[in-house]
């Protein structure tokens, strides 16, 4: 494992965090015992920043097992404040306190207020007293760190740097989102103000990590050394010596191996030229071939109409337009298999609540609109019903032999 130091604390932090919002799943929660080996695992093999937050369902009870038997010696802890829920000052003593108890610790080292998404959001919580909050739970003990993560436009979020004294913020950042969000500019202003630098979805919440698209894979292939898509991806954003930590929601016991191996190697300026011009190609080939910016963050969830709002995009996503993406968007989102409830892009109700919270500020109701539109005209949907009449004759053919 490779560390960084981050700037105002002096500490020496892994290159790979752990991020746990995207835990493994079982039923309808969290799957324990494998998420609590899983971090552990991560610790063992040398991360020693695991992230959390109260939006999180589950994430920080979680953490606060896994964190136990002389684990949370070993790790600089991050939880966020969600400010969208903050009403007054004693809210957020309130929820601090809560969430020390929920992690059961006496400290947070990297305390964070979560999704400032826009200057005025800031400007609220100025007005509410979050600075005078910061300043007391510092000096009391129960943060030893101010930072704020955000997915605002890049010069609200200079405007929010340079509004107090954070000691670290945190970004989404990868080699799609060189100009979206905060960027490589707000990357480089945060450094030069001497802020340590956090990373969320270097892999676009895993779509980075999946097999590719062929004009994708095609850049790659011209590579001559041979990477996987997500050590790519991960080797373009640790290649920035302003990074201090890569956040990854690993919940795969391959994927955490594969991370840690990377983790290992990735030195900052060690990409190549020829590399670096890759990476730009192989940027560009996606951009022609994906539809919508979704990254899978499930903010927008869950939705009011019942739509299955990532599930709708990824299938769309994915070979847009080819029959394998319409037998994937039915048998993701019609509930036929399982018998779940239709989550149909047509439900949408245009309310507009998920364009409100959503960090990539997409036009979602305009998308889905798109994704009906080619996905559940009559032969669209023929298409979706033959697929799973024909699965379920398959599994009834198998369970007769059986």
């Amino acid at each position: 494992m490779l560390y960084r130091t981050m700037k105002k604390t002096d500490d020496e932090l892994s290159v790979l965090g752990f991020g746990c919002m995207r835990l493994p799943r079982k039923g309808m929660g969290i799957d324990e015992e494998r998420a609590i080996n899983q971090i552990r695992y991560a610790i063992d093999h040398g991360v020693n920043y695991v992230d959390t937050a109260l939006m999180y369902p589950g994430s920080e009870q979680l953490l606060g097992r896994a964190l136990a038997d002389d684990y949370r010696k070993k790790v600089r802890l991050a939880t966020k404040l969600p400010h969208m829920l903050v009403k007054s000052r004693e809210d957020m003593d309130r929820m601090l306190n809560l969430q020390l108890k929920t992690l059961r610790t006496d400290h947070i080292d990297y305390y964070l207020i979560h999704s400032l998404t826009s200057g005025e959001g800031w400007g609220r919580m100025k007005g509410l007293g979050v600075a005078e909050f910061l300043d007391s739970a510092k000096a009391d003990g129960r943060i030893v760190n101010a930072g704020f993560s955000s997915h605002s436009t890049v010069d609200d979020f200079k405007r929010i740097v340079d509004d107090y004294g954070w000691d670290f913020c945190q970004i989404q950042y990868n080699y799609l989102d060189e100009t979206n969000q905060a960027g490589t500019e707000g990357l480089m202003y945060a450094a030069s103000k001497g802020l340590g630098v956090v990373i969320m979805e270097p892999l676009r919440g895993g779509y980075l990590a999946k097999n590719p698209p062929a004009p994708v894979q095609a850049v790659w292939d011209e590579a001559d050394v041979k990477r996987t898509p997500a050590e790519w991806a991960l080797r373009w954003v640790w290649n920035h010596p302003e990074v201090t930590v890569v956040l990854s929601g690993m919940n795969d016991e391959q994927h955490i191996e594969e991370n840690i191996r990377i983790a290992g190697e990735a030195h900052p300026n060690s990409l190549t030229e020829k590399e670096l011009e890759i990476v730009g190609r192989a940027a560009e080939a996606y951009r022609e071939t994906n539809r919508v910016g979704c990254t899978g963050c499930r903010y927008c969830m869950p939705c009011p109409a019942g739509v299955n709002i990532p599930g709708c995009f990824e299938a769309y996503n994915t070979d847009g337009g080819t029959l394998q993406s319409k037998v994937v968007y039915h048998l993701r989102v019609g509930g036929k298999m399982d018998g779940a409830k239709p989550a149909y892009a047509s439900l949408c109700r245009n309310c507009g609540k998920c364009v409100k919270v959503c960090p990539q500020h997409l036009s979602i109701p305009q998308h889905l609109a798109e994704v009906a539109k080619e996905y559940e005209t009559t032969g669209a949907r023929l298409i979706g019903g033959v697929t799973v009449y024909a699965l379920r004759l398959m599994r009834w053919n198998t369970m007769r032999k059986a």
